[in-house]
């Protein structure tokens, strides 16, 4: 889960520098060959899946050597100038990069920003270091989810059939987190067989919910009427959840809801119950692109992590396939933990083949249980949901790209 295509100003601006010398002759016989961009290196790591923590992302990046001058010295360089420079389809990270001010060498913050302030050479501390690589890490990923393009509604299921494992926070973060990011354009649904905890977890009083959009499924017609069951958020996400009693949801109700949903919202967030076996879960499977799982440091949660995963991979075709992308997302309760289970949760789950593992701290708000909001969050639980939340991104992108149709409806 990487993130790749930065490129130094010195790459980006290099095929510049040779164009200088560059002298534009009326007499060229030879006519300019089409540009060619340099073949792309592929980097692959050995051994297992590996996990991806919020504080740890990779980046790697491979120069293509330049080739090697020839008789037509103009029209190599006319081709080199186009096939590195931006500005002829190059890398718009690396523009970025190129146009992006140097940091600062003096502190800026605290006693040392004080003293540097009064012109003494006194560079930025620990402190200052770490939080400007944590601004940095978390605008590279909200970059990330903000620029992310489909071409259809893609959906993200939440599920561990062990309960308590934090499935509910986890849609309502994740979804918020990409609603905020993207300017809105996410619902985030409940799929439970019985009502749940989401209109709960979630802000506001709505009138009606999930019960009445099944009932009307099919008079929706307008993103108007869509909108009078949903629960608007703070994070510019919209809820839909369980008002009151309802009957239980079936696969069918799901499918239906879902394809509803997706003719008006780019990214659908499913919050699911604890029957992997269940109607209404089997039709989440169906109308699902990525799988995420909510598991603590404990060994129940991430037994029935592992048993979810295999009895996906077991049914093979597009649940083995969202078993394979899966990514697991590792919450604190806040009760104590022990650093040998932490370890072998972490092995377990590399070993059973999740793409990404995130840490999310502990923060009372979620604690508390009550309504929750992106705005109540500690950062660090904010930046550890922003990185998990690009790692969704990626892997939407990747099961949108190897899907065999664009029309996901079932």
């Amino acid at each position: 889960m990487s993130d790749t295509g930065r490129s130094a100003p010195s790459d980006v601006f290099g095929a510049a520098d040779r164009a200088g010398d560059y002298i534009e002759e009326d007499t060229l016989l030879t006519p300019p060959a089409p540009p060619r961009r340099r073949p792309k290196t592929t980097v692959s790591t050995p051994g297992g899946v590996a996990l991806a923590t919020a504080s740890a992302p990779a980046a790697v990046q491979e120069t293509a050597p330049l080739e090697s001058a020839t008789s037509t010295s103009t029209v190599a360089a006319t081709v080199d100038l186009v096939s590195t420079s931006v500005l002829f389809g190059g890398s718009a990270a690396g523009l970025a990069a190129a146009s992006r001010p140097t940091a600062p060498a003096k502190a800026t913050t605290g006693f040392r920003g004080a003293l540097a302030s009064l012109g003494l050479p006194v560079g930025p501390g620990a402190a200052e270091l770490r939080e400007r690589r944590r601004t940095e890490l978390r605008t590279t990923h909200e970059t990330t989810v903000r620029q992310a393009t489909w071409t259809r509604a893609v959906s993200v299921l939440v599920n561990n059939p062990k309960g308590g494992t934090g499935k509910t926070p986890t849609a309502l973060l994740l979804g918020g987190v990409l609603a905020a990011i993207r300017g809105g354009s996410v619902a985030i649904l409940e799929v439970s067989d019985d009502p749940g905890a989401l209109n709960f977890r979630a802000e506001g009083n709505p009138l009606l919910g999930l019960g009445e959009l099944v009932r009307d499924v099919d008079q929706i017609g307008t993103a108007g009427r869509l909108a009078g069951y949903t629960a608007p958020q703070t994070s510019f996400a919209s809820v839909i959840g369980s008002t009151g009693r309802r009957d239980r949801l079936t696969g069918e109700s799901v499918v239906a809801v879902s394809n509803v949903i997706d003719d008006f919202y780019s990214i659908r967030v499913m919050d699911s119950g604890n029957v992997p076996t269940s109607s209404a879960f089997r039709g989440a499977v169906s109308v699902s692109d990525v799988l995420v799982i909510p598991v603590m440091n404990a060994g129940d949660s991430v037994l029935e992590a592992i048993q979810l995963l295999e009895e996906l991979r077991a049914e093979g075709g597009p649940s083995a396939e969202l078993a394979n992308r899966a990514i697991a997302i590792r919450l604190t309760d806040g009760r104590p933990e022990n650093d040998a289970v932490r370890h072998e949760v972490e092995r377990l789950l590399n070993q059973a083949g999740v793409s990404a593992l995130h840490e999310i701290p502990y923060d009372t708000h979620i604690a508390e249980r009550g309504q929750l909001t992106l705005g109540s969050l500690n950062p660090a639980t904010r930046d550890a949901f922003v990185a998990a939340a690009a790692s969704v991104v990626r892997a939407l992108q990747s099961a949108v790209s190897a899907a065999p149709t664009q029309n996901r409806k079932a």
